[in-house]
């Protein structure tokens, strides 16, 4: 998807700056760095891309101004009482021209809380809070024990996959800002303030419920049902219900072994949803889903969720597989142009893995929602 002009004027005009001064953006990345927060120069030029470029906070743009404003560019940023009058004056026409480029940038992208982040994981600023269930402790392996010499917090995570998944996309598309994953239990009320990612379903995410309890314009539920072990289906308003879909094994190839009575019968007895034919998961049902933080409207919640972890990793790689993001970022910026909505996807698994869903194909799309659909 090609970036808007407005994107690629300030992108310019940050890379004209630099090059007046015959800066490197190594030289700007040491004098932008010089502070607490360190400026990368793969951000820096991010910035700059003709072709991608990403939003700067808008403090990094007083630094910019407040850098060029000097007579003699320094080697990092001045405080404003450093300058002299001259400076200050061409550091307020700076400042106002620059941030005036990057209104310019989100009022194209105009109607979200977030508006740069609204079909992304693109954030302009705040603290963001990756918040995965835990594994119940039957099920855990001994080095998630903290008197283990091998202790490994990370074993404590359920849906490791799309943790892993999701926190490498999260801190490359967001290096100035501070990204954290979290427990349920070690949730503080600091963390609900900022950007919220919720990953995984209700039964091991405390967290997740208990935001869908107060989410209630949400017209999807997940919920647990008698006939479904380890896994909770979904549900829209209107009682439809939305579950995964399994198929009966193949039969073995007649070079392979046959597996004994024994061993089909631990089987399923292992297998909750097992029954007197084994069956393989074939497609899963995802919830991807980005609202207000009902605790601050400035910031986001994004729910990634499933009925197993197939659909979990499916919400999840829906923004983040370099195969289908563009597809699907430009789909979700046509059909929700306030970026507040939910859907659910059907997500094919092959060969035990999920597949991620390419939401240009109608099929994968099994509910949307948006306010407007309310309003309407």
């Amino acid at each position: 998807m090609a970036p808007s002009p407005e994107a690629v004027r300030l992108a310019r005009r940050l890379r004209d700056l630099r090059e007046s001064e015959r800066l490197t953006q190594k030289d700007l990345s040491n004098a932008l760095s010089a502070g607490e927060v360190r400026v990368a120069v793969a951000t820096i030029s991010s910035w700059e891309s003709q072709t991608n470029p990403k939003l700067p906070p808008e403090e990094r743009l007083r630094s910019y101004a407040l850098l060029f404003a000097m007579t003699a560019v320094p080697d990092k940023v001045p405080r404003e009482q450093e300058l002299n009058t001259a400076e200050r004056e061409r550091f307020a026409a700076l400042h106002r021209e620059l941030v005036a480029l990057r209104d310019e940038v989100r009022h194209h992208h105009s109607g979200s809380p977030s508006s740069s982040g609204s079909y992304t994981f693109d954030f302009e600023s705040g603290r963001i809070t990756l918040i995965c269930p835990e594994v119940p402790e039957e099920g855990r392996s001994p080095l998630a024990d903290e008197t283990n010499p091998n202790h490994t917090r990370l074993y404590k995570y359920a849906d490791l996959d799309a943790l892993i998944e999701m926190w490498g996309h999260v801190r490359a598309s967001n290096p100035e800002l501070r990204v954290r994953h979290r427990l349920p239990s070690e949730v503080s009320a600091d963390h609900l303030s900022g950007h919220l990612i919720l990953i995984g379903g209700i039964a091991w995410n405390r967290v997740t419920s208990r935001l869908l309890r107060v989410l209630d314009n949400l017209p999807i539920r997940q919920l647990t049902v008698p006939d479904l072990a380890d896994g909770e289906i979904f549900r829209s308003r209107d009682g439809r219900e939305y579950r995964p879909v399994w198929e009966e094994r193949k039969d073995v190839p007649p070079d392979e072994e046959l597996p004994t009575q024994a061993e089909i019968e631990a089987e399923q007895a292992q297998d909750a949803w097992s029954g007197d034919t084994p069956r393989e998961l074939v497609e899963d049902v995802a919830l991807f889903a980005r609202l207000r933080n009902p605790f601050n409207h400035s910031r986001t919640i994004t729910i990634c969720n499933g009925v197993y972890s197939r659909g979990v990793l499916g919400a999840v790689r829906m923004l983040t597989d370099d195969a289908v993001r563009e597809r699907n970022e430009a789909y979700l910026a046509s059909k929700f142009p306030d970026g507040i909505f939910g859907l659910l996807m059907r997500v094919p698994v092959v060969n035990g893995e999920a597949v991620t869903p390419d939401l240009e194909i109608p099929e994968n799309r099994l509910f949307e929602w948006s306010p407007e659909d309310e309003d309407a």
